[in-house]
């Protein structure tokens, strides 16, 4: 591998760029600064949220991919080429790039990631399962004769996998994940309280007073919104045990599915699980007590990965790396 090479972790929620011994180059939001005009990409991540607030009238920040897979194909392209820019790709610099993929996305969803890469500036793209490249950062043996099982909190989706012998044996996705939760969290305040909060008090509610399992909480907080009613500011107390009960839905789609993919993975590959246990990864992983909620419903160990946020670039950094060592787990190329 040329230390040059890139790793693509392309989420919903944020995109990240790893790069050999340089570790994380770019670890932002998923999102893209828009000329609504012209179409133009003008900046992407954090800048992106910037030049929307100080030109609301012109410029609008906008997410490109919906559900881990890409809604418009255009401005993906382009802030993926403003990504690679950012991290020193240019014209004498044309990496491979290695990007990482939901499970279930169509063949014609994975040519997209592959050419929008491309043409943003990629010598070639790879592609690779993401519970793969999650299992690889987490450290698990995937290449022996070994059941492994990893669980992917994403924005969008969540996914998980039981993998074995350097590939995934079964897995399943579903469309629920931390977006859903903020999303769940402002319905309930404006049903409950009659007070609109916005996306980043939702975000902030969910992870000051969010939890998935019964546990030592902080106090309830005053959060700040808009009452329905008269139009004016306002303030609401939110306790932890209301916040729950609005996560239950969410939590519970997650808690189902993980188990039915357990469920579903052949007795000898299930057997090893529940000695070695399920590995938890991904930003909604991070959410009070989801690992212990997990841990209930599959009645399995529930490990959190070091750094759930970084693992799956990490890992498909690592496989990249050693490309020729894991060939079999690339879905495909595209040569540029």
């Amino acid at each position: 591998m040329s230390r040059r090479d890139l790793a693509l972790d392309l989420g919903t929620a944020n995109t990240l760029v790893f790069q050999g011994d340089r570790g994380i180059l770019y670890n932002e939001p998923t999102l893209v600064a828009v000329n609504p005009r012209n179409g133009e990409a003008l900046g992407a991540g954090r800048e992106a949220l910037g030049l929307a607030a100080a030109d609301a009238g012109r410029v609008v920040a906008s997410r490109p991919l919906r559900r881990g897979v890409i809604s418009d194909f255009d401005l993906t392209m382009q802030m993926i080429r403003l990504i690679l820019r950012s991290v020193g790709v240019g014209r004498l610099m044309r990496p491979r790039v290695l990007a990482c993929v939901p499970t279930h996305s169509t063949e014609v969803e994975r040519r997209a990631v592959e050419e929008a890469v491309v043409a943003a500036g990629a010598r070639s793209a790879f592609l690779v399962d993401q519970p793969l490249a999650a299992a690889v950062g987490a450290g698990l043996p995937i290449h022996e004769p070994v059941g492994s099982f990893v669980v992917d909190v994403g924005g969008g989706t969540t996914e998980m996998a039981v993998l074995a012998m350097g590939g995934v044996v079964t897995s399943k996705a579903i469309p629920v994940g931390g977006f859903d939760m903020d999303a769940v969290i402002q319905h309930h305040v404006r049903s409950r309280h009659g007070v609109a909060i916005g996306e980043n008090a939702a975000e902030r509610i969910k992870i000051e007073l969010g939890s998935a399992y019964p546990t030592a909480h902080p106090a309830a907080v005053e959060v700040k919104g808009r009452n329905m009613t008269n139009g004016m500011p306002t303030y609401v107390i939110l306790t932890p045990e209301e916040i729950r009960e609005a996560l239950a839905e969410p939590v519970g789609a997650i808690a189902a599915a993980t188990r039915d993919c357990l469920a579903e993975s052949p007795p000898e590959l299930a057997h090893d699980v529940l000695e070695t246990g399920l590995f938890l990864t991904g930003g909604g992983a991070m959410l009070r007590g989801l690992d212990m909620r997990l841990s209930q419903e599959c009645d399995v160990p529930v490990h959190l990965t070091e750094q759930p946020l970084t693992t799956v670039a990490m890992g498909a950094g690592h496989l990249l790396e050693y490309m020729p060592d894991y060939q079999s787990a690339f879905l495909g190329s595209r040569r540029g």
